[in-house]
């Protein structure tokens, strides 16, 4: 027997056309789906397309040194690893190594990400928590220096840090041209952003739960580190991840402070391969290096992103 409660097929085929749900309520028409479903395929399209493109060249045999053409079939006239591997072999004319270049980029990248979280944290952490002379001043100063672009402080920063030199066995060490003023220079555009992040998203964590810790017999610190901190693993993860990010594709920086071949970073070395005009430039070798610089980046958001939208989304919302 036919459940009176249940609408019958008829009736559910009747809704899905007029934009109803299951239960009858009011939802998108048929044709508004539809519209929507297009749209969402063409912006999909726009967005792998130069993905494919960058990927068919890399393999391309024709070693091209100007692209005039889209081509709607990749892999049309064969596939050749040739491009990945004289990048492996020697990616530019520089007396460099493919593998001391990732070496560089990823020590600058994990060091500076791992400096903005272990800073970001105690300062969000004062200005969620305490309450001081001049903090509310200082949160402004830190979101003004978040909306200053990052590339107006270089001069300055260039100065500044071309004056710290060292004598060490004879040899004059300048902090300015070395990988580690680079990265301080970075991690200064870094750290408002994730000041501002780990703040917004300590706002939303309950000041009970540390209360509940210091009557337990813990002390502020050991309420912090037992508590605040396990607790704040997603935003520390997004925070951790934009700040690699962001210093992994850093070009401006390096390309004005390092001298010295051997301290050069992958997107130097990328740079380096584009000809005057880009009419010389090797394009194969070239989608290839670009290519195997995206990777490391891909794989280290396959760790965080479990935690990088609530992170983020909270963050920013909460900051």
């Amino acid at each position: 027997m036919p459940n009176p409660g249940k609408p019958s097929f008829l009736t559910r085929v009747r809704w899905y056309f007029q934009g109803r749900t299951s239960t009858g309520e009011r939802g998108m028409s048929f044709g508004s789906q539809i519209l929507s479903q297009l749209f969402l395929l063409l912006m999909a399209a726009i967005v792998l397309y130069p993905i494919l493109w960058v990927v068919s060249m890399s393999f391309d045999p024709r070693d091209i040194s100007r692209p005039t053409e889209l081509r709607l079939n990749p892999f049309q006239g064969g596939l050749t690893l040739k491009a990945y591997a004289d990048i492996i072999k020697q990616p530019t004319a520089n007396p460099v190594s493919l593998g001391q270049l990732m070496f560089n980029s990823f020590r600058l990248a994990t060091l500076t990400g791992i400096a903005s979280i272990i800073v970001g944290i105690f300062a969000s952490y004062a200005f969620s928590r305490l309450r001081f002379a001049g903090r509310q001043t200082l949160m402004i100063a830190v979101l003004t220096v978040l909306m200053l672009p990052s590339i107006a402080t270089l001069p300055a920063l260039f100065v500044l840090l071309n004056k710290v030199q060292f004598d060490i066995g004879g040899q004059v060490f300048n902090l300015r041209n070395s990988l580690i003023g680079v990265g301080l220079a970075v991690l200064s555009g870094s750290l408002p952003f994730a000041i501002w992040n780990m703040k917004g998203y300590l706002d939303t964590i309950p000041k009970e739960l540390e209360e509940a810790a210091l009557i337990d017999g813990c002390t502020p610190n050991s309420a912090f580190f037992r508590v605040t901190l396990p607790l704040s693993t997603p935003v520390l993860a997004v925070t951790f991840f934009l700040g690699f990010m962001s210093t992994w594709t850093e070009y401006p920086t390096s390309w004005l402070f390092l001298t010295n071949p051997k301290d050069f970073t992958l997107m130097m070395a990328l740079y380096n391969m584009v000809g005057q005009y880009s009419n010389t430039t090797p394009w194969s070798h070239f989608a290839a290096m670009s290519i195997l610089i995206a990777l490391p980046v891909t794989i280290v958001y396959l760790f965080v992103q479990r935690y990088f939208v609530g992170g983020l989304a909270i963050g920013g919302v909460k900051g």
